[in-house]
């Protein structure tokens, strides 16, 4: 394959400028105790967004802790904004919309209802290696 070819499963892509706010969200996850936390290269699958972030939560207290830790690093460090919010007064599944970057904040029992990974099955899991080397 000619490697200046983009495709959905090369990683990444020199000009993907939502990949380092994507490892940025999923960092701040893990330094504020989430577990389980993915990124998701939704590159291919759909034109409305590039990346979810996901991580599991053990209380509302801790899900509303990293949503704000979050929402400060993606701003102060980044310079995004965050465009939309849903969520956060249940607790229970938080979602911070960035455009290009979805960040889902679920408890145990959410995450394994709604069970995104599944649902977006054919999306490329970021290896570590590439969350490393994006920071």
């Amino acid at each position: 394959m000619n490697p200046s070819i983009e495709s959905p499963h090369n990683s990444p892509r020199p000009k993907d400028r939502a990949l380092p706010r994507a490892v940025a969200a999923a960092r701040v996850a893990e330094e504020t105790r989430g577990t389980d936390v993915r990124v998701l290269d939704l590159h291919g699958l759909t034109e409305l967004f590039d990346y979810f972030v996901l991580a599991t939560g053990t209380s509302r207290r801790q899900l509303h802790a990293m949503a704000d830790e979050i929402d400060l690093v993606l701003k102060k460090e980044m310079h995004d904004v965050r465009r939309g919010i849903e969520g956060y007064e249940e607790g229970r599944w938080i979602v911070l919309d960035y455009g290009d970057v979805v960040i889902h904040l679920f408890d145990a029992e959410s995450r394994e209802y709604w069970d995104l990974e599944q649902l977006w099955g054919d999306a490329r899991r970021v290896p570590a290696a590439d969350l490393e080397a994006a920071q």
